[in-house]
């Protein structure tokens, strides 16, 4: 058994654009609803959902059998949990919140075996179908994304950095976290904040870095595509249930 080609590293390379969704709703039944909707990536949210390993095994089980690469945002850049998640299968991380070119480092270092990283190893675990890929250890490397966060001023001033070191796949900007860290609270599509993401966006496209990001807003979604961003999630599973329950009842509602 040879280990899977991961379809979406290979994609954001090649500058294809990749349409995703954020999913945060646990468990493998709700990750089925949306699995079969043609997204190209989705990432399984542990940061600011309540998921956990065992929902998050659920939820790379019903997208396996999807077309969508199915990446993971850990809680924090933590080697030890990047660690099981990768035993577990994920194909890729989301490393959140990451500051500097050291955190950036440690977030590539913990996904590589040594000499090149630190992940510890296993002969068997989820991810090398508990042993039956024999190349497991020795092409994971290259099958791996590795997408870094930038949701600050500071980071953003350092994406060209960042964006270098060795191992990254792609740069994802998070729009309202930087909003929240230039006085924009609550206002992740402000122009300010926009400027700020094109500012570096711009500088990491003309390098040939992939750059993505997650907007709640369709037609939106489609300009940054357009415009040269590589990779963007254009909504939450949460949301579209939220915004389409409230929407069903209010328009019964108002012919009564």
């Amino acid at each position: 058994m040879e280990l899977s080609k991961n379809p979406f590293t290979r994609a954001i390379a090649a500058g294809q654009k990749q349409v995703g969704l954020w999913v945060t709703l646990l468990g493998g039944f709700q990750a089925e609803v949306v699995a079969a909707s043609d997204f190209d990536w989705v990432v399984l949210d542990m940061e600011h959902s309540p998921n956990d390993m065992q929902s998050v095994l659920g939820q790379l089980q019903a997208f396996e059998r999807s077309g969508a690469t199915a990446l993971v945002r850990p809680q924090t850049n933590d080697p030890v949990l990047v660690k099981r998640l990768l035993d577990l299968g994920a194909p890729g991380l989301v490393f959140p919140m990451v500051q500097t070119v050291e955190e950036c480092e440690l977030a590539v270092a913990s996904t590589r075996y040594p000499p090149r990283g630190m992940r510890g190893f296993s002969g068997s675990h989820r991810g090398n179908r508990f042993g039956r890929i024999k190349d497991y250890a020795t092409k994971v490397e290259d099958e791996t994304t590795v997408i870094i966060q930038l949701e600050t001023r500071e980071a953003i001033e350092r994406a060209e950095e960042i964006a270098a070191v060795d191992g990254v796949s792609g740069i994802f900007f998070g729009p309202a976290d930087i909003a929240a860290d230039i006085g924009l609270l609550g206002q992740p599509m402000h122009p300010e904040v926009w400027e700020l993401i094109w500012t570096a966006a711009s500088k990491l496209i003309a390098k040939g870095m992939p750059v993505g990001t997650l907007v709640v807003d369709g037609p939106f979604a489609s300009k940054l595509l357009n415009d040269g961003f590589t990779f963007v999630a254009c909504g939450t599973d949460a949301a579209i249930l939220s915004r389409g329950a409230d929407a069903l009842a209010a328009s019964v509602k108002e012919t009564l």
